[in-house]
């Protein structure tokens, strides 16, 4: 787990570390619950892109940069399967349901306190 702290505003996440975790995702969920979500941590800072394949839960991704600044901020599909580009290099990404972003006033240029929790081992 990681907690991802925007000021007062937290969410809890699940980390994938590993290529399976990351391919997995979010998919096969009925639903993200508000405060919760799932960081893609990748062991390499590069242009990154995901798609919506089995997965039935409209989404936003959060791409983060250099000292965990907010990128880009992107609207995900149900079952897209279309590429989302980060729109620059990152190693960090964190899902969240559709709009929690904008309803929590979280925008691009904001900066992330990320706490992981114990054993995290990235592949």
């Amino acid at each position: 787990m990681a907690w991802v702290i925007f000021g007062t505003d937290t969410v809890t996440a699940e980390v994938a570390s590993t290529p399976a975790a990351r391919e997995r995702g979010l998919m096969d969920r009925s639903s993200v619950p508000d405060g919760t979500g799932m960081l893609f941590v990748f062991p390499r800072t590069e242009e990154r892109s995901f798609w919506m394949k089995d997965t039935h839960v409209a989404l936003d991704i959060a791409f983060f940069g250099d000292s965990n600044q907010v990128i880009s901020i992107r609207q995900m599909d149900p079952l897209d399967e279309s590429l989302t580009e980060s729109g620059g290099p990152t190693s960090l990404a964190l899902e969240v349901r559709q709009g929690w972003f904008a309803q929590q006033g979280i925008e691009v240029g904001v900066v992330a306190e990320i706490v992981f929790g114990p054993g995290l081992s990235i592949s």
